[in-house]
This record gives C-alpha cells, sequence and structure tokens, in this order.
C-alpha cells in the first residue's frame, strides 16, 4: 500500500454545500418575505448569491478580505442584484443562513459507502478543509461524518489556508503522516490539487462538475466511488 494517510476536502467534495445552501436559501427566501421585495426569482437570486461567494471566497482566501466581511456581503451583494438596498437585512440573513447551514446533511453519492470501504482497508482518513472550525464540526455531526475521519484540519486551526503550504505542513504534522504516504482528495484544482503538489503530495481531483482540468493531479475520479478504483 503506496498510501496510508488519505486527505480529503470537505464542502464540494463529500458534502454537497451546493444543495444544502440551497436548502437554507430557500427557507430564508420565505421566512424572510423576500418575493414581496421584488425578487420574483428564487433561484436567480440563488445564482446571484453563489457567484458572488465564489469570487468572495476567492479574495479571503488571497487574505484580500475578512471572514465578518465575506460572510454578509456575499448576501448583501445578491440582495442589490435585485434592487434590494437593505443592509440590516443582509446581516440578519448572513447570521441564519450560517446558523441552518450546518445542519444539513446532503452529501454527494457513495459518500458513505466510498468511507467505509476505505476505512475498513485500514486507510487513515483526515480532513483538510477551509470552513471555520464550529460549521464544519456541526456538518460533520450533522451528516454523520464524524467519526471517519482521525484529524479535522481547518484554515482556522491552521491560520492559513489552502492553497498555502503552511496549512498541508500543519496537516500532515498533526496526523504524524508523511508527504510520501500521503494524497489529497478534493474538488477545487487551485486550493485542494495545486496547493496539495506543492506541499509535496499526490492528488486526486474529483471532478464532480465534469470540468476539464488546468491543473495536473496524479489521479482524476468523476464520482467518489471511482477512488476504489485507485486504493
Amino acid at each position: 500500500m503506496k498510501y496510508r494517510h488519505l486527505f480529503f476536502d470537505l464542502d464540494h467534495t463529500l458534502w454537497d454545500f451546493e444543495a444544502n445552501a440551497k436548502e437554507c436559501f430557500q427557507e430564508l427566501y420565505i421566512d424572510k418575505q423576500l418575493q414581496s421585495r421584488g425578487i420574483d426569482d428564487f433561484d436567480a437570486f440563488f445564482s446571484a448569491y453563489s457567484i458572488h461567494n465564489e469570487r468572495l471566497w476567492g479574495e479571503y482566501t488571497k487574505g484580500l478580505i475578512l471572514q465578518a466581511e465575506l460572510r454578509w456581503r456575499r448576501m448583501w451583494l445578491a440582495l442589490m442584484d435585485f434592487g434590494v438596498e437593505d443592509e440590516p437585512l443582509s446581516k440578519i440573513m448572513s447570521v441564519e443562513f450560517l446558523e441552518r447551514l450546518p445542519y444539513k446533511k446532503n452529501l454527494f453519492p457513495h459518500t458513505i459507502e466510498i468511507l467505509e470501504y476505505l476505512k475498513n482497508k485500514d486507510y487513515v482518513l483526515h480532513l483538510i478543509t477551509n470552513g471555520f472550525q464550529e460549521i464544519q464540526d456541526q456538518k460533520l455531526q450533522s451528516a454523520a461524518l464524524q467519526g471517519y475521519f482521525q484529524e479535522v484540519v481547518t484554515s482556522e486551526a491552521a491560520q492559513s489556508l489552502k492553497p498555502n503550504r503552511a496549512i498541508f505542513d500543519y496537516a500532515l504534522q498533526q496526523s504524524k503522516a508523511h508527504p510520501d504516504e500521503s494524497i489529497m482528495i478534493g474538488d477545487n484544482q487551485e486550493a485542494d490539487i495545486q496547493g496539495a503538489t506543492n506541499a509535496g503530495l499526490d492528488t486526486v481531483f474529483v471532478n464532480h462538475l465534469q470540468v476539464v482540468p488546468q491543473v495536473q493531479s496524479t489521479f482524476v475520479v468523476h464520482h467518489l466511488q471511482e477512488l476504489e478504483g485507485i486504493f
């Protein structure tokens, strides 16, 4: 067995962030009566949020904005796209969104099956995530994932964000793993694949979205069950 330590990303790799976020947004859309504020198309509103969220997360990972700004600005910008200039509402929605989100349970297909398969083959499983500690811990508990991972390394604990090498070095140190026996499994080509490669790890690009790879990885899979062909 070449690999012993398998490091997984959480959001967008195992835990279906888009499906869970959309459930939360649907609840907030109804609770805050946003249709009466002129936001008639829920799907368009959620799409606007997703676009702003992706861009702002990119700025956050580069250290250009702070966590607190990321949390409310993505909501505020989505509301502004529909002519709702209400900063207090955006901050209330941001708080409630983050309160609800970690309790959602949608996982990508075969998540539990593949984790059981890997655990039964005596691989040591860990997480490396850019999420916030308290929120990620609750996600794991809600989705019944917490028992699978020996180390859960968040950017908050490591004081570093993927793709920075420091978070991978911290994860290796915490798990007492050597790069030669470790591999990173994730969906984000820059944060997970390029970041782990720069830290000396092999990688598996989980290409859920069927995009054309722009970064070289050791392996590519299109759904989690394909990991059985590697491990």
